[in-house]
This record gives structure tokens, C-alpha cells and sequence, in this order.
């Protein structure tokens, strides 16, 4: 490490720069022919490797959420607000408040938390006033129709609300809601076209393969969004986060699923599960901390965890152990495999994006 890559790490540690630029000007600098004598490495160089690692950790995946305490104040606001509304006089009130409070804090000040809330406010409100129209042909309707119908009722809403205040969350909404559409209307067509019904034990996998499929289409916008924004500069980055949260733990869950309904649909929450399909979990659990690290979102690493818990319980429970040692075991061993990635999240992405061929890295978001 360099004199001067001592100074820009620290002042990135005083967040003069970010860790981002410290890159830039570190290749700009060496492309106009600076050269650096090296330095001797002491204490004072590791601290700010450690900074220059936190504080591109803290860069590599930020939603804009919070700008400062104001937004959380306003966020108060709103939220009592429409509490209050919807106690009062329910959804006719509540849509032009949401309607209202959009214009002013979303449209003109563009605040980022209220945003959020307001969105996840409408989501709340058609999901409520969705179930009481269809709610009166639960009975009359199959379950996939009833289903359909209710989702059906999520994207022309939120693609208005995206097209005129343009929040992130509503568009990864908007994404959500078709590719659940789809999912839905598949199955239905299995029913009503071939005559099968997944829910029958013998075509129980064709319910986790089309969650499958749905969410690798969620995921393959969500990683389109970060392609185009590899240094997250942009309100891409944010609908990409979203959307890979909401991918991750489908993607997890319909191949666990698959793992266990294989297997007669034993799982470790009643006890059945076997050793084999514990180890397949975690090594599924595992792959998905590899991709997490790989693109650089978190979301494939904390949708996980409770996967990873419950197999190593099961694990555990298989060895005569008793029950305190193994549950305790587990949450030591969750434990730590969340502070260890969390800690060394740059030293371990900076490994896994060296030994990839520099054709894919190059599209990604860039390792410090």
C-alpha cells in the first residue's frame, strides 16, 4: 500500500469521500502515469485497509431509505395518520390520503423512507379492499381462481403509482405482482386444461418448479436492473435490491421444497426430516451465500439462515444430543456464520471475483 492509498483510505474512513471514489482516483491517478513508493506496513496502514473495507461495505448495497432524522419523523406522521383514517372511514378516506401525501412527500420533496411507506400503504390497501370483493366467491371458486383473481388486482395500481412518483418499491411491486400472475394462471392451467392438481401427492413437484421458474424470472430482472447500474449510482440499483428480495428467499425455498416434497415431504419442523436432506439444505444455503457474495446483495445471505438453522438442528437432533446443546449449537453456529460473512464481506467478495473470468466480474458490481 502506498502513501497516497493511506490517505484516501482515510479519508474515506472520514466519509470525505466514499469508497467508490477512492477506486476511481486510485486508476485515474495510475493512468496518468503517478507512481507511489510503497510503504511500510504497520499498524496504522491495516486500520485503514479495515476503514477502507467498512466503509465499501457500507457503499456496495445502500437503498435509499433513510436521508436523516426528518424522514423519520415525517414517516411517524404518516404512518399514525393513516391509522387513524382507516380506523375511522376505512378505504375511502385512506386512498386520497396516500394520494395526497404522495404529491407532497414523494412527488415535490422526494423524500426516500415516506416513499417507501406510502407505497407499502397502497400495497395495504388493495390487498384489503381486493379480499373484500372476491371474498364473496370464496366458495363458489377454486382456490388457484380465487387466487388469481385477487393478485390480478396489484399491478394496474402500483404501475400508475410508479409512472407518476416514481418509487423503486413500486416497480419491484409491479414486477412481483406479474410474476405471481403467471405463476397462478400456470397451476390453474394445469387444473383446467391437463387436469392436474398439484396439490394431489402424486404431482406434488410441479408447485415448487413453477415457483422455481417464477422467481429465476423475478431474479433475471433484478440482476438485469444491477447490469445496467454496476456502480449503483442510480434508482436501478434500488428496484434491483427489492426485487432480489423478494427473489432470494423464493428461489431458496422452491429448491428446499423441491429437496423435500422428493422425499415425502418430510421437513425438520416435524421432526422427519432426514440427515441427508439437512445436508442438502445446507449445501443449498451455501450455494446462495456464494451468489449473494458473488452480485453483492445481502438478501441471498439472510434468507438463509433460518433454512441453515433448521437443518443443522435436525443435524444435530439425529445424534442423540439433547435439546438445549443442539438448539444452542445452532444459534451459536447461525451466529457466527452471520458475523463472519458480515465482517469479511469485501476480503471474501474480493476472492470469489478474483477467480472468476473478468468476461463476468465486468458486469457486476465491482469488488474494492
Amino acid at each position: 500500500m502506498t502513501e497516497l492509498n493511506r490517505a484516501l483510505a482515510g479519508a474515506a474512513e472520514k466519509g470525505i469521500i466514499s469508497a467508490h471514489q477512492v477506486r476511481d482516483l486510485e486508476v485515474y491517478l495510475a493512468d496518468c502515469g503517478f507512481r507511489f513508493a510503497p510503504a511500510a506496513p504497520d499498524a496504522a496502514v491495516d486500520r485503514a485497509d479495515a476503514a477502507l473495507d467498512a466503509q465499501a461495505a457500507e457503499d456496495s448495497e445502500q437503498p435509499r431509505f433513510v436521508r436523516g432524522f426528518h424522514d423519520i419523523l415525517i414517516t411517524i406522521g404518516i404512518v399514525v395518520v393513516l391509522i387513524g383514517l382507516w380506523g375511522l372511514s376505512g378505504p375511502l378516506a385512506t386512498l386520497p390520503a396516500i394520494l395526497v401525501l404522495a404529491e407532497i412527500l414523494v412527488r415535490r420533496q422526494r423524500l426516500a423512507l415516506p416513499s417507501v411507506v406510502l407505497t407499502l400503504a397502497l400495497v395495504h390497501w388493495i390487498a384489503m379492499t381486493s379480499m373484500w370483493f372476491v371474498d364473496d366467491h370464496g366458495d363458489a371458486w377454486h382456490p388457484l381462481t380465487f387466487t388469481l383473481a385477487y393478485v390480478a388486482t396489484f399491478p394496474i395500481p402500483l404501475a400508475l403509482f410508479y409512472w407518476r412518483y416514481r418509487v423503486p418499491l413500486a416497480l419491484a411491486g409491479l414486477v412481483l405482482s406479474v410474476a405471481l400472475i403467471c405463476v397462478v394462471a400456470v397451476l390453474l392451467a394445469f387444473l383446467r386444461v391437463l387436469g392436474i392438481d398439484v396439490a394431489s401427492p402424486d404431482h406434488f413437484l410441479l408447485l415448487p418448479l413453477t415457483l422455481l421458474v417464477g422467481a429465476l424470472a423475478v431474479f433475471a430482472i433484478a440482476m438485469r436492473y444491477d447490469i445496467l447500474d454496476p456502480q449503483r449510482l442510480t434508482t436501478r440499483s434500488d428496484i434491483a435490491f427489492w426485487l432480489h428480495l423478494a427473489a432470494a428467499p423464493a428461489l431458496l425455498y422452491s429448491l428446499i421444497g423441491l429437496v423435500f416434497l422428493a422425499n415425502g415431504g418430510a421437513t425438520w419442523w416435524d421432526g422427519q426430516a432426514s440427515f441427508s436432506q439437512a445436508a442438502a439444505a445446507i449445501v443449498i444455503v451455501a450455494l446462495f451465500m456464494l451468489v449473494g457474495l458473488i452480485i453483492d446483495r445481502r438478501a441471498f445471505v439472510t434468507s438463509g439462515l433460518l433454512s441453515l438453522g433448521g437443518a443443522i438442528w435436525t443435524m444435530l437432533s439425529q445424534t442423540g444430543a439433547s435439546l438445549d446443546s443442539y438448539v444452542s449449537i445452532a444459534f451459536a453456529a447461525v451466529g457466527v456464520t452471520v458475523l463472519v460473512i458480515g465482517v469479511f464481506w469485501q476480503k471474501l467478495r474480493r476472492i470469489v471475483m478474483h477467480s472468476l473470468p473478468e468476461t463476468m466480474t465486468a458486469r457486476l458490481h465491482a469488488a474494492p
